[in-house]
């Protein structure tokens, strides 16, 4: 492989991964985890700092195992039961016991978590004292970075910049600063399978967990209720409704907290959702081979990451509705056998239709978003696909696709901050009994 090919391959390995349950309460679970095995004694006072969007999109969703919601059953999890070397499947291995013991710890413990006062996207900061031991860990850019290890006054890992600075590191110039789409297919075009074949994996995890939210009325039953339409004849079952049910129902699962796995996509699991499952529906309309399959999908990821590298890892707009269908747009337009200009069209459409919706947390309306994420994506592709895209220099779309993304990107990062500010405000003020 060319080094850039390398690169973007080496970016699917990375972002590209299990995780069970809400991806921020398990990273908090995961840092209480590691905490708590550094510190190799009971906890006696701990203290949780995490960043606003962190405590924004934990405050209210379901946990897996448990009826409970929230970070603060996610701190007494990670402290009861959890693995560090799982990572984001740090929830699985939990037993019922240990569920309940961490359901009767917060019910008889103060726990201590609050914003943190840091500009960082993700940022979670786990300090504990025992009797005789102390420790404390960091995880900062991504869910399951670590960036400060320390056990009893011994700094074990230290990654942390010391002296601070107006950027966040999820800037570091990387290939997708500089990269075109045309660069950035054309390069996935020129794949074997064999490099990006595990991204297959995806489609049978996410798969499972949909049909088990289309089982029956799970969360709101945003899924179920498509189901239940088509049914009945109020729907008709063509591919933009096969594509919001499966993914509106994997979703609903999801942000109930039922105990299953999937695959996510740039460290939120309902961008993974939303990256592959419109793809999952269209294969079931029109079957592909796997090598198209993973193709598709390497190109939904990468344009997700795309985006995201210019709206920040999280934002005050919904990544699901602004990333990754934009993300699905792509990889469907590419399965339709879209051009260039049909795929950038596809992206370009999407920057003009879901850019404003926010994201006000993780939680069971989730699955409402997805649905309307997944329903865009198809229409975006569809259109596309019949040379119907939205003009340059028209609203924040620019004068090529690239600039069309960065646009979306110094919206949603610099214009909506203080959006975001409002939002967490208003959640903190309504969840306080949460």
């Amino acid at each position: 492989m060319t080094d850039k090919r390398t690169k973007l391959v080496e970016i699917l390995r990375a972002e590209v991964k299990p995780a069970l349950g809400c991806t921020e309460p398990v990273a908090v679970a995961l840092a209480c985890a590691k905490a708590k095995e550094l510190l190799g004694e009971e906890i006696v006072k701990h203290t949780v700092l995490v960043s606003p969007n962190v405590y924004k999109n934990g405050m209210c969703v379901g946990i897996p195992g448990t009826q409970r919601l929230g970070l603060k059953i996610s701190v007494a999890l990670g402290f009861i039961g959890g693995h560090s070397e799982n990572g984001l499947r740090v929830l699985e291995t939990l037993t019922e016991e240990q569920v309940k013991e961490a359901e009767n710890y917060i019910d008889n413990n103060q726990i201590s978590i609050s914003p943190a006062d840091t500009k960082e996207k993700v940022y979670i900061e786990v300090v504990l004292q025992g009797a005789t031991k102390t420790s404390k860990v960091v995880i900062k850019t991504k869910h399951d970075n670590f960036v400060y290890l320390e056990s009893n006054g011994e700094v074990l890992l230290d990654q942390q910049p010391h002296v601070e600075v107006a950027i966040t590191t999820e800037k570091e110039e990387n290939i997708l600063d500089g990269i075109t789409i045309k660069e950035l297919v054309e390069n996935i075009e020129a794949l074997e399978l064999k490099d990006i074949e595990f991204l297959l994996e995806g489609i049978a995890m996410n798969e499972e967990i949909a049909n088990y939210g289309l089982s029956g009325k799970i969360g709101i039953g945003v899924g179920y209720g498509i189901k239940k339409s088509m049914e009945e004849g109020l729907l008709s079952d063509d591919l933009m409704n096969q594509a919001m049910m499966i993914t509106a129902g994997a979703s609903d699962a999801r942000m109930a907290g039922v105990k299953m796995p999937v695959m996510s996509s740039n460290g939120s699991g309902n961008h993974g959702i939303t990256a592959i499952l419109p793809i999952v529906a269209y294969n079931k309309k029109f079957p592909q081979t796997d090598e198209r399959l993973a193709k598709s999908l390497a190109i939904s990821h990468l344009v997700t990451a795309y985006v995201k590298n210019f709206t920040g890892r999280l934002s005050a707009v919904c990544g699901c509705g602004v990333a990754a269908s934009t993300g699905a747009t792509a990889g469907l337009s590419w399965l339709m056998s879209g051009d260039i200009r049909q795929i950038e069209g596809s992206i370009e459409n999407m920057v003009a239709n879901l850019s404003g919706m926010i994201c006000d947390g993780a939680k069971a309306g989730c699955a409402l978003k997805l649905a309307s994420a997944a329903s865009a994506a198809v229409q975006s592709a569809i259109i596309a696909k019949h040379e119907c895209f939205v003009p340059s220099m028209n609203g924040i779309v620019g004068a090529n696709v690239e600039q069309s993304i960065q646009n979306l990107g110094r919206v949603s990062d610099k214009g909506m901050s203080v959006t975001d500010e409002v939002i967490i405000n208003v959640m903190d003020d309504m969840n306080k009994v949460c």
